[in-house]
């Protein structure tokens, strides 16, 4: 099962809609990588999302 480690974002339900109408159930699963991510002054192999990924990006290129 994906789940960020960082912001706990994981799978999502809904339904599949033909154009009948008929619904049928599905799953979303969010976008999570295994990165190696400098945290708390260590680098650590985490299971994260790709918008907490970007966030990380952007805040360490503002330093």
């Amino acid at each position: 099962m994906a789940k960020c480690e960082i912001c706990g974002k994981g799978p999502m339900h809904g339904h599949n809609v033909s154009h009948s109408m008929h619904h049928t159930k599905r799953q979303w699963q969010p976008n999570v990588q295994k990165r190696r991510v400098f945290i708390d002054g260590e680098y650590k192999k985490i299971y994260i999302c790709t918008r907490c990924l970007r966030t990380l990006n952007k805040e360490s290129r503002g330093k």
